[in-house]
């Protein structure tokens, strides 16, 4: 902990000094826990534009001037995205780079928030998603006033007409729709079961490494920002098949495990269940500063989040976490544990352990609602790190060792659902 607030409290000190360059890399160092060079290091302005003539006035920062990677004075930088968008120049007026610092954004195109650093990268391109033989996997697009996504929408070729239901799924940073679908598996199950998958497509334009932007207030709201175009496109497809929301369900990883809890607190009535790998509390965060502390499970960051029951409507909830999680520390399945115990005094819960041969051991905890019904199931994986439980290593950050939590989910979505 000593490390992590002398790291940030020099980024503060070269953020206040403009070098917002330097002030990223100390970031990024830090969360993918590369040692901190001398913290006592003189703290070096950031490098701008400024005229040629010999300055008789004291140095101020022109709002208007740009600021430039050291040693890029000259060249331009490609962003790194998986949509393979083409190269942006480095060079950006101070102004502008000041508020994408507060957005999340640094000056080298990478969030310094939790999806950056979270995932930090495809280490290699994923092998193709499997699609059943007369199935579908369709690219569509949906814009609203809020804004407009792709998304990907697989049809199973059991029942194209008439889907047993829907899952909308969200894909962590650096992914996309492919990716994810190759690492969960989840076009397989759903065609073993008749569903339709939804798979919206968040690119670099919106977010610099693909992320759900789940930290920001603006994105935590209903009927506007990510969450009302995730909605449109879940209302697009409820409509098109003929759906009711005790069939339609969302799921996510990382990033967007934290949308999905974004989701199902904000359109409550239009989800009959909800999944959650490796996400985040609806409102634990709401900046980049509060993401960075609360992704490391801080206590003190925490504290505000007090269990609650949605007012509208009990989104039945399935959560797996990682034991071994070094960039969403488990206290946060926790808490998002904690704020779906369905209310009453007669809930039960049910405990079990298993470690299956070749599988990492695992922790169920199941919690029954007044009704008797399952509303809450808890995975607590062992050993487990940042990565969907039993997914398929051709997709990234998938472990094929632990349980299968798309089937799990599947199981879960269509037993408590109602989905016949």
């Amino acid at each position: 902990m000593n490390n992590f607030l002398m790291a940030m409290r020099r980024a503060t000190s070269l953020t206040r000094a403009s070098n917002l360059v330097e002030a990223t890399r100390v970031i990024q160092d830090l969360l993918a826990g590369r040692p901190m060079t001398d913290p006592r290091a003189p703290i070096e302005p950031a490098i701008v534009n400024a005229p040629r003539a010999r300055q008789t006035k004291p140095f101020q920062i022109d709002p208007n001037a740009e600021i430039i990677e050291p040693g890029k004075e000259e060249t331009t930088g490609s962003m790194e995205r998986p949509d393979d968008v083409g190269s942006h120049r480095l060079r950006k007026p101070l102004g502008e780079t000041l508020r994408i610092l507060r957005e999340g954004r640094a000056g080298s195109g990478e969030f310094v928030s939790m999806p950056s650093t979270g995932l930090p990268g495809l280490a290699k391109r994923s092998a193709s998603p499997v699609v059943a033989s007369g199935a579908q996997f369709l690219t569509r697009a949906h814009a609203c006033a809020a804004g407009s996504r792709g998304y990907k929408l697989y049809i199973p070729a059991t029942t194209q007409r008439q889907p047993r239901g829907l899952v909308v799924m969200l894909h962590g940073c650096k992914q996309n729709p492919d990716d994810f679908a190759t690492g969960t598996g989840m076009n397989a199950v759903a065609e073993a079961h008749g569903l339709l998958v939804a798979y919206p497509h968040q690119t670099g334009t919106d977010n610099a490494s693909c992320c759900w932007n789940w930290f920001r207030p603006a994105d935590q709201k209903r009927d506007a920002g990510e969450p009302s175009i995730i909605a449109g496109i879940t209302a697009k497809i409820m409509a098109e098949f003929d759906l009711d929301c005790s069939r339609v369900f969302v799921a996510g990883l990382s990033a967007g495990g934290a949308m999905a809890a974004v989701m199902s607190e904000t359109y409550p009535e239009l989800y009959g269940a909800v999944g959650i790998h490796s996400g985040l509390a609806y409102g634990s965060a709401n900046d980049v500063m509060s993401a960075f502390s609360v992704m490391r499970g801080d206590a003190s960051v925490l504290s505000h989040l007090k269990p609650h029951h949605l007012s509208t409507a009990d989104v039945r909830t399935i959560v797996f976490q990682g034991g071994a999680d070094r960039t969403v520390h488990p206290s946060n399945a926790e808490r998002i544990v904690a704020m779906a115990i369905p209310p009453g005094p007669n809930v039960t819960t049910q405990t079990e352990t298993n470690c299956s041969a070749g599988k990492r051991p695992y922790t169920r905890k199941i919690f029954t609602n007044a009704e008797g019904q399952p509303a809450l199931e808890y995975w607590l994986v062992e050993g487990a790190g940042h990565a969907w439980s039993g997914g398929d290593a051709r997709g990234s950050y998938a472990d094929k060792h632990g349980p299968n939590a798309t089937k799990e989910m599947v199981r879960f979505f269509l037993e408590t659902g109602n989905a016949s």
